[in-house]
């Protein structure tokens, strides 16, 4: 009987990983949702208080007795929220439009609804497949309900691609009929710019075009919460260092000022105090940790060239934790560089072979665009035989392509066109 008792006690190992399990949510949550996730343990323990280190110093302590009266728990403060600020987002600005008059009826309304959902974060309409089929709605009348949108705001949302969205913001101002139809005609032939110098609404018209936003949504863009980092790496004197966002990085403070610590509820909340302390601790720890293994890893990204390809196992292997466990410590997790504030997650792209990531060719099909002719610029197949040739991989188009819309970069044709309106 003694065997059995001694086989179904945990070890201490076990009990770490019960431990551990039982903080995760701790590690996952970024700074920006780690008090919400901190405040339930606040609710339940009438001995410890959660603080920013840049919360007034005036704020003082909850007094025990509020837990004993269930009064409301802490409420979610300050640093954080100070840092963001509700905005409506670009579908919710959409979805409070789709009202009669425009759209009068409820399939109509059922049709716009759809065909916001398949707006891009740029303000384009980019259908992923044939939605209206599986709907049963014929494509003339998305295309129908689609047109109206030419009325909504932004301007220029839901256009197809660049043209269209041109013409729906031009559809959108007050222009006397020959300098509307100058510029419609401008947008209409961009490829022959030279033929409207002589005009006498040329300027004016190129003036109206230029004022026209691209992308649509582009407004919107700056709605985008501003990711709070939880780790900085920077140079100094020469050599990379680290260092964990204190500023924003909750404290967990204790009063057990004239409290019976023999008393078996006191000792019980305390012990949970000390191990929530413990697991933040841990926390601050592993993510230190992951920074210093990126600037291993990475050294060359924070001087100025690629990322690198990297695999979480590796990292776990040495911090010997589990793949799943790094997974989450990464997870909605930020580093403030000279290089900006880039997603840890980032660090770990997929690789295309043991030597060359999918950021890294990001960063070279950038670095093209970059530097191409504005009289001809590179088409996909061209970009695909430079990085091909660069990177002695194989790939295929569409893949460029790929790439090219996730950076928000514009096909050849479009390049060019933007190019003349810069000059």
């Amino acid at each position: 009987m003694l065997s059995l008792r001694q086989a179904q006690t945990p070890s201490p190992k076990q009990k770490l990983s019960t431990t551990l399990r039982s903080w995760l949510p701790i590690l996952q949550a970024n700074l920006e949702t780690l008090k919400e996730t901190l405040e339930p343990f606040c609710e339940t323990n009438p001995f410890i208080e959660i603080r920013y280190a840049n919360e007034e110093e005036e704020q003082k302590s909850r007094p025990k007795k509020e837990f004993f009266n269930k009064s409301s728990p802490n409420s979610a403060t300050s640093a954080i929220e100070a840092l963001t600020f509700s905005k409506k987002s670009l579908y919710e600005t959409l979805e409070e439009q789709i009202i009669p008059p425009l759209f009068p009826t409820p399939k109509s309304q059922k049709i716009a609804i759809s065909i916001i959902e398949q707006i891009d974060e740029n303000g384009y309409y980019a259908p992923s497949k044939k939605w209206w089929e599986e709907e049963g709605i014929k494509s003339e009348e998305v295309e129908k309900i689609r047109a109206r949108f030419a009325h909504l705001e932004p301007a220029g949302i839901g256009a197809k691609d660049l043209k269209e969205s041109f013409l729906f913001q031009l559809n959108d101002l007050d222009l006397n009929d020959e300098l509307y139809e100058q510029a419609k005609e401008l947008i209409l032939n961009l490829k022959s710019l030279e033929e409207y110098f002589d005009k006498e609404y040329f300027h004016k018209a190129l003036k109206v075009v230029k004022s026209f936003k691209n992308p649509p949504a582009i407004e919107f863009f700056e709605d985008k919460k501003e990711a709070i980092p939880d780790l900085f790496i920077f140079e100094e004197s020469g050599v990379l260092e680290i260092k964990l966002n204190d500023e924003f990085y909750p404290k967990v403070i204790i009063d057990c000022e004239g409290l019976d610590e023999s008393n078996n509820f006191v000792a019980q909340k305390l012990k949970n105090a000390s191990d929530l302390i413990d697991a933040l601790e841990m926390r601050k720890a592993t993510l230190y940790k992951l920074g210093l293994m990126v600037i291993e890893y990475q050294y060359d990204f924070f001087l100025g060239g690629s990322i690198k390809p990297m695999k979480l196992k590796d990292l776990a292997d040495e911090l010997g934790r589990n793949p799943s466990t790094i997974s989450r410590a990464i997870s909605n997790k930020y580093i403030a560089c000279n290089r900006g504030v880039i997603p840890i997650k980032d660090f770990f792209s997929t690789a295309i072979d043991e030597e060359t990531s999918n950021a890294a060719i990001k960063e070279y099909l950038q670095d093209l665009i970059s530097k191409e002719n504005p009289l001809k610029p590179l088409s996909d197949a061209k970009i695909l035989s430079f990085i091909e040739s660069k990177f002695e991989v194989k790939m295929v188009r569409r893949t460029i392509t790929k790439y090219r819309k996730q950076l928000n970069i514009a096909s050849s044709s479009e390049r060019k066109k933007l190019y003349k309106f810069q000059k």
